[in-house]
């Protein structure tokens, strides 16, 4: 008579074995599935992300024409390269092409930042970076620069706009960042926005001033250089005061605005 116990422990295990396989078998072909399409699809997000890039450039200098074509309306703008440490044009390095943020891992275009400079928590920097001319014919209109740096969770990405005298904001805007909604996502309301439009960064002895300030500004001596701070998110509002200082020093764009002061918004 067969052993009909050893019969079913034979099945079950056949049985385990033949799931296992298909799971494994499914599993790699949904990782290959995946993998693949991430890879198909990289070029597209890539290029979805620049085109969101130009769109906040073009909003904070509040050029920005909904519904039109992002990329048409953007190459109206005159992208620039700049050293940062001497403040001039970089040529021979295609500014439309040159990724600042992804530079910053090459130690060939890159410097450490000093941590006595590092307020805005940024650790390295590229030695160059894009900015933007907005003119309307042969006259600039408005400068916009790109600024990053370290919020409470997050590492958060903007861009200032400036008058041609290199210390008016026209407007703040940040396209990237992780704060915590209801709280530190307050950078971006449209009222907190609007605070920003005619503060100075720097005082009349050159002393950079700006600032997001605790509670709200008070009417009086230096409230040129004040934004009211983000009610239960302080440390995002000093991240915003810390990255503004930082890229708007003398370690930053500093010595180029000071070229856009002096007139020469052509400096080579």
């Amino acid at each position: 008579m067969p052993d009909t116990t050893i019969s079913r422990t034979s099945r079950n295990r056949d049985g385990i074995a033949n799931n296992l396989i298909v799971a494994v078998g499914v599993s790699l072909f949904c990782s290959v599935l995946v993998s693949a399409a991430a890879v198909i699809l990289k070029p597209e997000q890539q290029r979805n992300e620049e085109l969101y890039r130009q769109r906040i450039v073009l909003d904070v200098a509040g050029i920005y024409e909904a519904g039109g074509d992002i990329e048409a309306q953007f190459s109206a703008i005159d992208t620039r390269l700049v050293e940062l440490q001497t403040g001039t044009y970089v040529s021979g390095i295609d500014p439309q092409s040159f990724d600042a943020l992804e530079a910053r891992n090459d130690p060939d275009v890159s410097i450490r930042v000093p941590p006595e400079l590092d307020i805005a928590g940024i650790r390295r920097r590229s030695i160059y970076s894009p900015v933007y001319l907005v003119r309307d014919g042969d006259t600039l209109t408005q400068i916009v620069l790109p600024v990053y740096g370290s919020g409470l969770w997050s590492r958060m990405h903007g861009f200032l706009s400036l008058e041609p005298d290199g210390n008016t904001i026209r407007g703040l805007q940040f396209y990237e960042h992780g704060e915590t909604p209801g709280l530190g996502d307050q950078i971006d309301k449209p009222d907190w926005r609007a605070q920003w439009s005619g503060k100075l960064l720097t005082d009349e002895t050159g002393q950079l001033r700006i600032e997001v300030v605790r509670g709200k500004v008070i009417a009086g001596e230096g409230d040129e250089h004040q934004v009211d701070g983000l009610a239960g998110a302080t440390l995002t509002g000093r991240g915003v005061t810390h990255l503004l200082q930082y890229w708007m020093g003398p370690h930053g764009f500093g010595p180029y605005l000071q070229k856009i002061a002096e007139g020469n918004a052509n400096n080579g």
